[in-house]
């Protein structure tokens, strides 16, 4: 018997551990107004942001494509505004 009710208290221990941690998660997860509130106000949001993030993405891109058509290492490079030939 002291094994079956050492079991029993484990499990009650490990129910009562995880209903806990549910309801504190439930407490600090925000509701659906916050969400939406939070994610009108993430930077991605902003055209702006936007439009440097494709033009960024658009110049490493051009980059790879030079890299892949070349032997050079432009890892190397010491101005990446210009492309093609030596440091």
């Amino acid at each position: 018997m002291g094994a079956l009710q050492k079991a029993q208290v484990v499990v009650a221990a490990l129910g009562a551990g995880a209903g806990v941690g549910y309801a504190l998660f439930a407490l600090v997860t925000p509701a659906e107004q916050q969400k939406q509130a939070m994610l009108k106000e993430m930077p991605e949001q902003h055209p702006q942001h936007r439009d440097e993030a494709a033009h960024t993405h658009r110049l490493v891109m051009v980059t790879l494509q030079e890299a892949a058509a070349t032997q050079e290492n432009v890892a190397w490079r010491k101005n990446w505004t210009r492309g093609g030939g030596a440091v």
